[in-house]
């Protein structure tokens, strides 16, 4: 058997070949350590392991420290004062605080972002979350969230206010407030009240004695003026322990412009709509030593028959009449313009009340055509009447709705 023998050239290629797939083979395993690697190659840009997401080169911490008080979960939180956010080592940002309805508390970021605080009171009662944000020197922000319940007040006190809601009044008619508690903290209450008018105008509030808050314009309100009061009492402190319960919106409008003047001395009244003249009525007035008050009075009540009892005003028995027609009351002290069917020829001639505005009127106040129908037929609470040229002082502003005796320098002091 003839056997041939392999070349030299045939045997280097087979292991050439075998060499050529080892390398093959040590490239791949190569490839796949690199691939599970992660870091390498020209990503990181060094071999270090670090590429661009790592967690170092994403930034540091905000060094902004926000802090909010009351403590998170606080009960019985007072309803002024207790809420303060602050922000140290970096600027406020954004301070969100809301009810548990949603409602949001407004208030104001004040010292270049150091601190945050709410600019009325807050509600009694309440549940309240608060969303602060701060950033530091590099704008890296930093939050806070907390949440808080005020107290629930022992003692409480309302206000009871004129005119009524959706009434239309005369043009010297006030907003006028009796709180139910003597109030030691005005500046807060008064705070809480709010007065917006359209058109708009200036509109002041004064004290008198610690239980009744009054707010009038400088002059007399422009007729059709749509005013808007809102009373924000709940919650706030009107003294030491004893908060408001209230929240409502009361709107009124001023009717037409009617101010009447009477003239003591020349027994008349002047009855004015917008500055004109439209009627001119005899009257009489308070006789010597019951001189009716000089000065502006606004018409606070409308009696269309009412008892006058002499005992009640300090004048002993001096008259009791059981049936007084068509009654306007002008002062709390017992001033009223009223019918008078008593009175004789007094009208128009010389005074004979004891301090009222004196009007021709028949018993039972049934005739429409005689001078006190008329008039108070044609009035309306919030209408003014000055008087002038009696022998009396003026009365005091606080005697009645009758605030318009006072200057408005001394009305806002």
């Amino acid at each position: 058997m003839n056997v041939r023998p392999i070349s030299g050239a045939s045997v280097g290629a087979r292991v050439r070949g075998r060499k050529r797939a080892g390398a093959l083979m040590t490239g791949v395993l190569l490839l796949a350590v690199t691939a599970c690697g992660g870091g390498g190659g020209s990503d990181s840009g060094s071999g270090d392991g670090k590429g661009k997401d790592h967690p170092t080169q994403q930034g540091k911490q905000s060094e902004a420290v926000v802090t909010i008080a009351p403590k998170d979960g606080a009960k019985s939180v007072d309803t002024s004062g207790a809420l303060k956010v602050g922000a140290a080592k970096g600027k406020l940002t954004e301070v969100e605080v809301r009810d548990a309805k949603g409602a949001k508390v407004e208030g104001a970021i004040t010292g270049g972002g150091a601190t945050w605080t709410p600019s009325t009171h807050l509600a009694a009662s309440t549940k309240y979350t608060v969303h602060a944000v701060a950033k530091d020197s590099a704008g890296r922000a930093a939050a806070e969230d907390s949440s808080f319940t005020t107290l629930t007040p022992q003692n409480t006190f309302v206000g009871y206010f004129t005119p009524e809601d959706g009434s239309t009044v005369g043009v010297g008619m006030p907003f006028s407030v009796h709180f139910t508690r003597g109030i030691t903290n005005p500046e807060g209450v008064e705070k809480a009240i709010k007065i917006k008018t359209e058109p708009a105008v200036d509109v002041e509030g004064h004290w008198f004695g610690n239980d009744r808050l009054d707010f009038r314009p400088e002059q007399y309100w422009k007729a059709g003026t749509k005013v808007t009061v809102e009373l924000n009492l709940d919650g706030v402190k009107g003294r030491s322990g004893v908060y408001g319960k209230q929240t409502k919106t009361v709107k009124f409008t001023i009717g037409r412009n009617q101010v009447s003047v009477v003239d003591a001395k020349k027994h008349t009244m002047k009855v004015t709509q917008d500055g004109k003249v439209i009627k001119t009525l005899p009257v009489t007035t308070g006789k010597p030593g019951y001189d009716t008050w000089n000065g502006q009075m606004v018409m606070s009540e409308k009696l269309t028959v009412t008892r006058m009892n002499g005992e009640t005003v300090g004048y002993g028995g001096e008259y009791d009449i059981k049936d007084v027609p068509h009654a306007i009351r002008l002062t709390n002290s017992g001033t009223f313009i009223h019918g008078n069917y008593w009175g004789g020829g007094a009208f128009g001639n010389y005074n004979a009340s004891h301090g009222c505005v004196g009007l021709r009127d028949v018993r039972g106040g049934y005739s429409k055509s005689v001078p006190a129908a008329w008039f108070f037929n044609h009035s309306m609470i919030g209408d003014v009447v000055v008087v002038k040229h009696s022998n009396d002082r003026t009365v005091d502003p606080d005697n009645g709705l009758n605030g318009w005796n006072m200057s408005w320098e001394k009305w806002k002091s």
